[in-house]
């Protein structure tokens, strides 16, 4: 924790919402770098006629659940002022994505496979809209360019790292300790999270104090 306090505080040039929401997104993108570039191996080692065509149904069921879902929740969160809902969304879907890698562990059939990508898009269409609503709010003025690099380059760097980590334990000790590895990063990510909970609350009080009284003329 020592480490983690001194990048908020000294290493990342930003203000604090910011930097926990980079190393909170590192440490989740880590776990999962663990295990993402190799699932298609593990499906076709672990799960019961598994072979592209599941490997693949799988990925696209992640990646249309979350696109689809995650649409009306960005919409229903920016229809509620403040902060405190996108904060719990996020909140909600970390912890929830934590969940999944457990799954694993425990998949044999396909449908197996299946449902567990069905949980982690509702958890990540729930988790990405509200994080990126929250880190836009917070960018420092004049270092939106630098603030979007260094969490886009916190990506790279941490996927790339996780994916040759990962390659190496699974091929030396299996799949298991991997799926435990990206649960506890995924858990990790969640906790960071709560240090910002009273700069979240507080954002209900500065719009209601800054957006017009759209009853007023010169208001929305």
């Amino acid at each position: 924790m020592k480490i983690i306090k001194y990048l908020i505080g000294k290493i990342i040039p930003f203000n604090k919402v910011v930097k926990v929401l980079i190393l909170s997104d590192l440490f989740l993108l880590f776990g999962w770098g663990l295990v993402t570039p190799i699932l298609a191996i593990f499906i076709t080692e672990s799960v019961k006629s598994g072979d592209a065509k599941v490997a693949g149904i799988a990925t696209g069921i992640f990646w249309l659940g979350k696109s689809v879902i995650q649409i009306p929740i960005a919409h229903y969160l920016d229809k509620k002022r403040g902060e405190k809902d996108d904060y719990r969304a996020m909140i909600a879907g970390t912890i929830l994505s934590g969940f999944v890698p457990l799954g694993f562990i425990f998949v044999s059939l396909p449908w197996h496979l299946y449902l567990l990508q069905g949980i982690y898009a509702m958890a990540m269409a729930f988790a990405v809209p509200s994080w990126s609503a929250i880190f836009t709010r917070h960018i420092d003025k004049g270092k939106e360019a630098l603030t979007w690099g260094v969490e886009s380059s916190s990506w790279g760097i941490g996927t790339g790292v996780a994916g040759i980590i990962g390659g190496l334990v699974a091929n030396s000790f299996g799949f298991k300790p991997l799926f435990i590895g990206v649960c506890l990063f995924n858990f990790v990510a969640a906790a960071l999270l709560f240090l910002i909970a009273k700069n979240a609350s507080l954002q209900k009080e500065i719009y209601s104090a800054i957006t017009p009284d759209p009853r007023l003329p010169w208001g929305r």
